[in-house]
């Protein structure tokens, strides 16, 4: 592969991947007293610029997201301007992603009255460009447009000249009876997984890593809702109705390992799958939370697909394992946000963390 395309784009990205934090980074920032202390941290590394241009707005908790997602969305951009004119339909299809988690973090904050001000914040932006623009077709302008509609069905309306209103309309009544936001992110969700993996076509013959990285996250999601379900003690009917198509995991498999008794036993049997997921129990037993397993979940795709996608250097796989650094970087970041805003000690924090583990 020679002449691959992809050798120029391993070139651009090639001084990026030395920005990602280092490993002994995360426990400088561990050390930190809250979440003004954070941004503080942060100023010394290679988020200074997004701090300190978002100091004069904003402080504390909004000062470390919004300056993360600066990152996220300079990083995105990068990748997309990096990959070669035959690999830009799968890339601009995963970046949707974001106009995506907006556009749930919109329907969301709407069912449950948030205000506007919490809302805006928390919207994947930088410099006033919405992470998803190089994907999707909503400008920063656009998703404030639609934050500020009054209902949630207003914003549902909004949301029809963006190609939304296909998948939320039909679902609008069921909710105004049920107020049950779910089905309508499920609708989204199964259609945002349709178009990575319809747009992750055979042009060079590398795609394939590209759907199984996609494969990889339906099943980490799936299993997460069988988590979630025995947890919950959701019937296996609901666990079903909410299940994503398209990845190792059939359904078929779902009658037979959500007859677990309890939780830990449930990990117990897909343990096969993500040998890290015992690591969560202990989370689980102390506070019923599943976020152990939710990290443990991540790292084990982490490991699997950074290992195979590296084995692929000269091919779209390089654009995928840098979108997904930065990813967990940003993941990781907020955990340790989040972590000081609630004053958790690092003994909880810590296991918790993807990147500095890998």
């Amino acid at each position: 592969m020679a002449g691959s395309p992809y050798a120029s784009a391993l070139g651009r990205l090639k001084p990026d991947f030395a920005a990602f934090l280092p490993k002994e980074t995360f426990a400088t920032l561990l050390a930190a007293k809250d979440v003004s202390d954070l941004a503080k941290l942060l100023e010394t590394t290679t988020y200074a610029d997004d701090v300190a241009r978002e100091r004069a707005t904003r402080t504390g908790g909004p000062l470390v997201e919004a300056a993360i997602n600066r990152m996220l969305v300079r990083r995105n951009r990068r990748a997309f301007e990096s990959t070669p004119f035959a690999g830009r339909l799968v890339v601009g299809a995963y970046l949707g992603r974001w106009d995506l988690q907006n556009v749930e973090l919109i329907l969301s904050s709407k069912a449950q009255n948030r205000p506007i001000t919490e809302t805006e914040v928390e919207i994947v932006s930088s410099r006033d460009i919405p992470a998803g623009l190089y994907a999707g077709v909503m400008t920063l302008d656009d998703l404030r447009g639609v934050v500020a509609q009054p209902t949630l069905e207003a914003t549902v309306s909004a949301l029809v000249r963006f190609g939304y209103g296909t998948t939320i309309l039909p679902l609008l009544e069921a909710y105004q009876r049920t107020h049950d936001i779910f089905p309508i992110f499920h609708a989204l969700d199964v259609r945002y997984f349709q178009d990575v993996l319809s747009a992750a076509r055979f042009f060079q013959g590398d795609e394939w890593t590209v759907r199984q990285f996609v494969a990889s996250e339906v099943d980490a999601r799936n299993i997460l809702l069988l988590l979630k379900g025995k947890a919950r003690g959701i019937a296996i009917d609901e666990v079903q109705e909410r299940w994503l198509a398209g990845g190792s995991l059939g359904v078929t498999e779902l009658n037979d390992l959500y007859s677990s008794r309890t939780v830990p036993e449930l990990v117990d049997r897909l343990a096969a799958r993500s040998p890290s997921l015992p690591e969560g129990n202990a989370e689980f037993a102390s506070a019923e939370s599943l976020t152990g397993y939710e990290a443990a979940l991540q790292r084990d795709r982490a490991v699997v697909e950074l290992k195979r996608m590296r084995t692929y250097p000269l091919s779209i796989a390089v654009i995928f394992t840098y979108l997904l650094l930065a990813e967990l970087e940003r993941a990781d970041l907020r955990r340790i946000a989040f972590g000081r805003l609630y004053h958790l000690p690092n003994e909880r924090i810590e296991p918790l963390l993807v990147s500095p583990r890998l």
